[in-house]
Formats: structure tokens, sequence, C-alpha cells
């Protein structure tokens, strides 16, 4: 029988609502700054270029793929509040890190590098929250737990930005308190603020948290970290080994999922601004309003997910999250015969934006000659697909009907397949601790997201969307393939060995 008093329920839940503020902070401290940190870079230190923002962005995400696997470690034979206090003290220092990089006199882009990595190995704490969830949540209440989860992760990617707004109130000058030469402005107030955030996460983990630990029954167990009071049973349904082909599936298949949303994120602004010839405020406007519209919708299927796997099971909803990424992807294909509009580039590489159609195709060479003896004081900001991009000659535009429907669809499937691989991850690892298996998952993210941002910047440049977006096609279909050959293989710890019935 599952027994558990009222004291110890109340007290588990207690500690994972800690964990899901945790999981929240974790995913604000990487996008409170993400749509300032350009601006910011270019304030401190003009010799930075846009490669080495490229490098600030990744290093967030190289940061948390380093320390994930460490401290899930940790937390496999010490107590979890150890990394997690370590691992935000840590995010606290490197957003006070960042809002000092100005002062030094040179090598400032250097210690921004620094901040935002160390920012990312502090959010490597995903791992231990994971793998403390999973340990502390029956199988019926996993799969509720991991959504809750991704919906804290998800929102605080929402709000993160919304916040950074909120603070540009302030303006570039802001308040400077010369005493410890701090400038309180709209690009160091966000991070101050997530710091405050993390000292009071902080204070939360020492006065509410506690370390508790169930078995896929639900019934209280000990363990190496187990802290609490009360007679927990021994946990014998820890014998048996992890099915190794199911954990290393589920890690390519989270890989695919988190790299194909990063290509998604990435693509999103030069894509529009080829299409369609949006400029660069208004890529970034539109893009952010499409972005927060499908970070609710994601929030939205987090909730209904959780209702919707206790009638499917977790399998049938991440093959179901495949296949809609897929059409979402296929969707977004060039099959029309429109071409894009033509942004011109003269020979002194002053641009000017030339409508296409068919007469400018037919007088190329005249408009060429014009270009070159027009004056190269004109300020208008340059609009429509680069010449550069030879693909832009040949491929046909991808209509913005396409684009929503693929947004939309893409809304859709990442959540679904972002929590039920998580769910059936933890499943299968079963009562055995997972910090360290919890961390190579993280890990596994991580490493898309960094490999995501360079595929689109390699394939979409040099050879369009058509080979990008058939590329990324491919893989879901590998993964969908993979999926097939495993899907009798990912099932419960519990349900493997004959403890427990599906």
């Amino acid at each position: 029988d599952v027994v558990e008093t009222q004291d110890h329920y109340k007290s588990r839940w207690r500690s994972i609502w800690i964990m899901y503020l945790t999981m929240f902070l974790s995913s604000v401290g990487f996008s409170i700054v993400i749509m300032s940190v350009w601006p910011y870079l270019q304030k401190i230190d003009p010799t930075a270029d846009a490669s080495f923002l490229g490098w600030i962005i990744a290093s967030y995400s190289i940061g948390q793929m380093a320390a994930s696997p460490l401290f899930g470690l940790w937390s496999n034979y010490r107590p979890r509040r150890e990394p997690l206090v370590v691992s935000t003290a840590i995010s606290v220092a490197a957003n006070c890190l960042y809002a000092y990089v100005h002062v030094p006199h040179s090598h400032n882009k250097y210690y921004m590098l620094t901040a935002r990595a160390l920012v990312g190995f502090g959010a490597g704490n995903v791992a231990v929250v994971r793998s403390y969830i999973a340990g502390a949540t029956s199988l019926t209440e996993r799969t509720s737990a991991m959504a809750n989860t991704s919906a804290c992760q998800a929102v605080g990617f929402i709000l993160g930005p919304v916040f950074q707004t909120c603070f540009t109130l302030i303006g570039e000058e802001g308040i400077t308190w010369k005493l410890v030469h701090l400038q309180l402005n709209m690009y160091t107030a966000p991070v101050l603020f997530g710091a405050l955030l993390g000292v009071i996460n902080i204070i939360l983990i020492f006065a509410i948290f506690r370390e508790h630990r169930v078995d896929d029954m639900g019934r209280q167990c000990k363990s190496i970290n187990f802290e609490g009071e009360g007679s927990g049973v021994l946990d014998q349904d820890a014998e048996g080994n992890v099915d190794h082909v199911a954990v290393v599936a589920i890690n390519f298949l989270f890989f695919v999922i988190l790299f194909v949303f990063a290509v998604f994120e990435t693509i999103a602004t030069p894509l529009t601004m080829d299409m369609y010839s949006w400029t660069r405020k208004e890529a970034v406007f539109y893009n952010g309003i499409i972005l927060s519209v499908v970070g609710i919708e994601s929030v939205i299927v987090f909730m209904v997910v959780k209702t919707l796997s206790k009638r499917t099971g977790e399998r049938a909803i991440l093959h179901g999250g495949l296949l809609i990424v897929l059409v979402g992807f296929f969707i977004l294909l060039p099959w029309g015969k429109k071409l894009p509009n033509i942004q011109w580039q003269e020979i002194k590489n002053d641009s000017i934006p030339i409508p296409r159609t068919a007469s400018t195709e037919m007088l190329m060479p005249f408009w060429s000659l014009q270009a070159m003896q027009l004056p190269s004081n004109h300020t208008v900001e340059p609009v429509g697909c680069p010449v550069t991009q030879s693909w832009c000659l040949n491929t046909p535009m991808i209509y913005l009907a396409q684009y929503i429907t693929s947004d939309i669809l893409i809304g859709l499937g990442y959540p679904v397949c972002n929590v039920m691989s998580y769910t059936l991850y933890s499943k299968i690892l079963g009562p055995k601790p997972q910090g360290v298996y919890m961390g190579w998952l993280t890990a596994s993210g991580s490493g898309a997201r960094i490999l995501g941002p360079v595929f689109v910047s390699q394939v979409y440049t040099h050879l369009g969307p058509r080979w990008a977006f058939s590329l990324i096609c491919g893989v879901v279909i590998v993964s969908l393939l993979l999926l097939e050959i495993v899907y009798k293989r990912l099932i419960a710890f519990s349900v493997r060995y004959g403890r427990m019935q599906e």
C-alpha cells in the first residue's frame, strides 16, 4: 500500500514548487538580457563585432553544457541543496560581473563573455532540478510535474524580454553610484534584478526545500542524500539495470528537438528580412510578437499535454509531436514561383533597394550601370534578399501565410516533444539516482542550441531555405524512424521489470 503522511506530502510538494521557481529563474537569467546584449556590447567595447556577439550568445549554452553533468554527479552523492545553492550563487555573482563590465579600460568584451558563460554554468542546475523532481514523484505524478517544470521554463523565457522592456524606461544613462562605480541603466538593471531574484531563491532553498524521494508507487524511500525525518522504506525496486539503448535514443531525440527549435528561433529574423523586405526594426518587432504568441501557445500545450498523456501514453504523444514539427518545416519549403525582392548592391558597397520585376530582370545591366552613377550618400536601409546570397536569384519566396502556419505548428509540436522526452527519460531511469543522466540530457540540449545557429549561418546563407529546411525535415524523419525502432523499449523501469502494470 502507498503510505504517505499529510505533512510529508505537503513538504514534498513545497520542495517541488521551489524547484519550479529555480527552473523559472534559470530561464529568466538567459532571456532577460538577450535583446540588449548587442547594443551594450557596442557601448562598452567598440572593437567587438557581430561574430563576437555570436560567441557571447553561445557562451551561455557552453557553460550550461559543461556544468550540467558536474552538478548532476554532485547531486547523486550529496544533499541536492548544496549544488542548488552553489549554482545559484554563481549565477548571482555572474550577473553582478555583467553589471560591471563597463569599468575596465580594455578587453571589456571578454569580461562580458566570461559573465554570460558563468550565468550559463550556474544554469547547469536544471539537471539537479529535473533529477529531484523525477525522484520526488511517483509514476502517476511524473508527467504532470515535468510539464509544470517545462511550463515554468517557458514562462521564464517569455517574461525575460518583458522585464528587459520595462527596464528600458530607465534609459541608457540612468543613475550612477560613483562610490561603488555602479551604473544603473537599461543594460545593468535587468541583470541586477536577476541577481536579486537569485538571492531570494537561495533563501527559499534554505528555508523551505527539503530532500524527499519516493519510488514509482509513491512510497517514501531513503537515499544517499535523504535529509527528511520519517521511516522511509528501503527501495528494493532499484535492483536492475537501466536500458542504455533507450537512454541513448532519448538523448538523440532530445538533441534533435532542441536543434530544430534553435534553428527555428535563429532563422526567424534573417528569413523574414530576406523574404518580406522587412527592415531590421520591423523584423525584430514582428518576430518578437510572433515568438511571444508561440511562447503562450507552448504554455497552454504544457498544461493540456498533462491530461492527454493519461489517455494515450507518452510515446504516442512524442510520436505525434515529431510529426507536427516535420509538417511545420515541410510547409516552410519554397513552393511557389514568385521570387523575393532583391537587395541590389553597388560595386562601392552602397545598397539601393530596387523592386524585382520582369522589366528589371530584362534591364539588369542598365540598372547596374545606373546604380554605379548614383551618389553614395543615401540613407535608405537596404531591404530584400541580398544578392551576395546567390540562391536569392532562383529560389521562390516563402509566403507569409506559410511562415505563420509553420510558426503555429512548431509552437505546438516543440513543447509536446520537450515534455514527453523528459518524462519518458525519467521513467526509463527509474528509482536509481538520475543526476548524471539528467546532466547528460541537459548537455545534449545545450549542444543543440550551440550547433543550431551554426547550421543556420552556414547552410541557409550559402544554400538557401530549400536546402536548410529539407535537411531539417530529413533529420526529423531519421528521429521518427529511430523512435519506431526503440518504441517498445521506451517503458518505465518498474514496468520493464514487471513490478508495475503500464
